[in-house]
């Protein structure tokens, strides 16, 4: 084709385009009340179906959350509430101990010859051992020479004293001597000097005479009282002394005879603390001893029990399929390992036959209540316990309680239960705090 034949835009412009054709023709116009009726079907049917839906899901997970706490009745332990007299006690495992077992230490450092064997029966004041201590041995002569040193000093300063003491008195009387003798010439002298037959100045000189005497005689009977006195507590103070070293000494010779070990009690040799032969220090354990006259039981009871017993409650001891009354003397305010340990002694004679270190076991009666409720005790069941399942038919519901006293096999129940009530007392740990249980038979 060439250039020439080709059209001008003008002209193609100017025809216009055919036009597509559709499916106008084929639809056919509604009226709107009916599309409206339509639609608001398909909302209702929707939302019937939604509502079906999640009805059907909460039934599924209602009986999935029941079905997850499903339990057999032969796992369970169940106990109904009663009403009656309620004993509260607690049980114990106790141990034959001796009450007196004193041990005995050395007073000295020494060498140790043991006179006895673990497991002898000794008699009070029998010797069990004795110590050699060459040091406390040479202290004790030197201070007893000391003390017999001042003996003999005080002896000799009692004699001096005494010397001194005579001396003072010789010239207090001997000053009396001379003050009468100048009062019996003064009055000689005054009856001449009446009569005017001696001079007045050989009158006054006779009586200056006089009464140089006079406190002569004043001044050494005064220094005689004086000198008595300091010569008493010279003398004093020098028995003190002397007493403060016989003191010393009777001190060290106690010492020396508490080197031979002697038993205090009448009992047996439990232990031997130190090698036969051997050096040991002061204030060293030697030997122990025990009186199997007075023994007594060392009980440990749960710490859950602790705070109701006291020194004084009544305990049962049961020894050899025996029982024996007894009262609980001590208990320690220590709790180890969950234990609280006491001592108990028996109330009347002892039983005939006791072994130290043998087993007991001990009932503590810590008190009586009349007419409450209770319930059998679980392992799992206490007073700290708050929440109780308690069993209705088929099922179980979680119930608050307060639970008081509890004993070996029963506990006080004081509120949220009744006489009647069955109660869940296994363990309740794997049900997770569940509201409601089923018990499939």
């Amino acid at each position: 084709m060439s250039i020439t034949n080709l059209k001008s835009p003008s002209s193609a412009a100017s025809q216009a385009p055919a036009p597509i054709r559709s499916t106008a023709a084929q639809d056919i116009a509604r009226q709107g009340s009916a599309h409206v009726w339509y639609r608001r079907r398909a909302i209702h049917a929707t939302a019937a179906g939604a509502v079906g839906l999640i009805l059907i899901l909460a039934w599924l997970g209602h009986s999935w959350a029941r079905s997850g706490h499903v339990v057999s009745a032969q796992t369970l332990e169940i106990a109904t509430v009663t009403r009656g007299d309620f004993v509260q006690d607690a049980a114990a495992r106790g141990t034959v101990i001796a009450a007196v077992s004193p041990t005995l230490s050395s007073t000295a450092a020494g060498t140790v010859t043991y006179l006895v064997h673990a497991g002898d029966r000794v008699t009070k004041g029998e010797v069990l051992a004795r110590l050699a201590s060459p040091e406390l041995q040479n202290q004790y002569e030197r201070e007893r020479a000391t003390l017999e040193s001042m003996d003999a000093a005080l002896a000799q300063q009692q004699i001096e004293l005494r010397q001194q003491l005579l001396d003072n008195r010789q010239r207090a009387d001997l000053a009396a001597v001379t003050m009468s003798q100048q009062l019996r010439e003064l009055q000689r002298l005054q009856a001449a000097w009446a009569l005017h037959v001696i001079s007045e100045h050989r009158y006054d000189a006779a009586y200056d005479t006089y009464s140089i005497a006079r406190l002569n005689y004043e001044h050494a009977n005064q220094n005689a009282r004086l000198e008595r006195e300091r010569i008493m507590l010279e003398l004093r103070k020098s028995q003190l002394a002397r007493n403060a070293q016989s003191l010393l000494v009777d001190g060290l010779q106690q010492r020396l005879d508490e080197l031979t070990v002697r038993s205090p009690v009448n009992g047996m040799v439990a232990d031997l603390a130190q090698p036969d032969q051997s050096h040991v220090g002061s204030s060293v354990p030697l030997v122990t001893v025990i009186d199997l006259s007075a023994l007594a039981i060392e009980f440990q009871v749960a710490e859950s029990f602790a705070n109701g017993i006291k020194p004084g409650l009544p305990a049962d001891i049961t020894l050899d399929g025996q029982t024996v009354h007894g009262l609980v003397t001590e208990v320690s305010p220590d709790v180890r390992d969950g234990w609280v340990t006491g001592r108990a002694k028996f109330a009347g004679a002892q039983p005939v036959g006791l072994r130290q270190n043998e087993q007991a076991a001990v009932r503590i009666v810590m008190g009586e209540h009349d007419d409450v409720l209770m319930v059998e005790r679980g392992a799992f069941l206490g007073p700290a316990t708050r929440f109780v399942y308690v069993v209705r038919g088929n099922e179980a519901t979680r119930t608050p309680v307060e639970l008081g006293a509890a004993s070996v096999s029963e506990i006080q129940v004081l509120g949220g239960l009744a006489a009647g009530d069955r109660v869940v007392i296994s363990d309740t740990q794997d049900f997770n705090d569940a509201p409601e249980l089923r018990i499939a038979r």
